[in-house]
């Protein structure tokens, strides 16, 4: 057990570290082309409209909306998947593993939504990207973890990946609850068919990964037209993918589809995602910019609001009783990785373009900025802390 946990996490650091690389060169080059003579050029693209037909029937969307309403559902999928599987067989399967990631999780999605209301509670606008801070980017935050190689614990990673996973939990709540618009009750009841659907082929044991992937595509396009957010899709379609086929253990549809994902979603999807959405002009920004409420609110929440929640709610939990610490965890190694989840980035942007980019209300340029303001100094902070407190081995004692 403990060897095949090894393997998964070095395989996943791996890919996750490679990703979050790439992630951090398509940012770059978005933010290079919006501040350069090419700024035209980028903003056309982004907003070039495609549209698809199909018998009289169309849809037509930007670029910009087509990443983020269309590719972020196969990432969303991915997160499903991943979320199913930790809970049937993974870690979060036992009950002794699931608090302390659990209660870090709950804490750094409240304190940083604390930190943003209370700097934006006169700022009605505002206040609609309160939940900007509360997510973590996992991709940048096991990237920059990675950098320091076999220095860092198992179970420092094991943590937080679950604690990942909780605030995968939380961001698509959260979304589904707060960040949708007037509901359809037709599309609503067509995308409840499709679940209905999914549900037999479960039922029945239906092994063919595009069976559901097809009934999940009509979903995808009835959820789009009925108000709630399309990306939804990906994750109800994922809790229907069969872990395993009755007579044919050895055959895991889930875990087939999760493994050709991976890749898609790691080195195509989320660089799309971040080089259109990544890509603010920081021309004339100045002290006003920097301290504006939306601006600091996030920059905030994410880099003093995650650590300090993460932190002391995994205090107290294994102050009371609650949760306990692993033996190979310190305070001071959990506060590092507390720092790391500060780090945004990718679902950040994504419920910024929720809470400001389609409602018509002018505050991403503020938003962008405070994301990128608290991701950096999340992540550069957390690597030295992490640093510090996790000596190489050779420095040990």
């Amino acid at each position: 057990m403990g060897n095949s946990l090894a393997y998964t996490l070095r395989s996943l650091f791996s890919k996750q570290s490679i990703g979050g690389t790439v992630l951090v060169i398509a940012s770059i080059i978005a933010l290079l082309l919006a501040n350069s003579p090419y700024q035209q050029f980028y903003s056309y693209l982004i907003d070039t409209q495609l549209a698809v037909s199909l018998n009289g029937a169309s849809l037509s969307k930007p670029l910009l909306l087509w990443v983020n309403d269309g590719l972020m559902a196969l990432f969303f999928l991915l997160v499903g998947l991943e979320l199913k599987r930790e809970f049937l067989v993974g870690e979060l399967k036992e009950f002794e593993h699931v608090m302390l990631p659990g209660l870090g999780a709950l804490g750094g999605m409240v304190v940083p939504a604390l930190i943003y209301f209370a700097l934006n509670r006169d700022n009605a606008s505002g206040l609609q990207g309160w939940a900007i801070p509360v997510a973590t980017d996992i991709a940048f935050a096991l990237g920059v973890l990675s950098l320091l190689g076999d220095r860092v614990p198992l179970a420092l990673k094991v943590f937080l990946a679950s604690l990942a996973i909780f605030d995968d939990i939380g961001a698509v709540i959260i979304i589904a609850v707060f960040y949708t618009s007037d509901i359809s009750l037709v599309a609503l009841a067509i995308s409840g068919c499709c679940i209905a659907a999914l549900f037999a082929c479960n039922r029945f044991g239906v092994p063919y990964r595009r069976v559901y992937l097809i009934i999940g595509l009509v979903m995808w396009v009835a959820l789009l037209k009925s108000g709630v957010h399309a990306t939804l899709a990906g994750v109800l379609l994922a809790m229907f993918v069969p872990i395993t086929v009755p007579g044919k253990e050895k055959r895991s549809p889930l875990r087939n589809l999760e493994h050709d994902l991976m890749p898609i979603v790691t080195f195509v999807i989320l660089p799309i995602f971040a080089f259109c959405n990544a890509g603010v002009s920081l021309a004339g920004v100045g002290i006003a910019q920097l301290t504006h409420p939306v601006t600091l609110g996030i920059a905030l929440g994410l880099a003093l609001g995650k650590p300090i929640g993460v932190f002391a709610f995994c205090w107290v939990g294994v102050r009371f009783g609650f949760a306990k610490l692993p033996e190979s965890i310190d305070w001071g190694k959990l506060f590092g990785v507390a720092l790391l989840c500060g780090i945004g980035f990718t679902m950040s942007l994504f419920i910024g373009s929720l809470a400001f980019g389609e409602t018509g209300v002018n505050q991403v340029f503020d938003e962008r900025l405070g994301i990128m303001l608290g991701s950096f100094v999340s992540g550069v902070i957390g690597f030295f802390v992490i640093r510090r407190y996790c000596p190489a081995k050779n420095q040990a004692r």
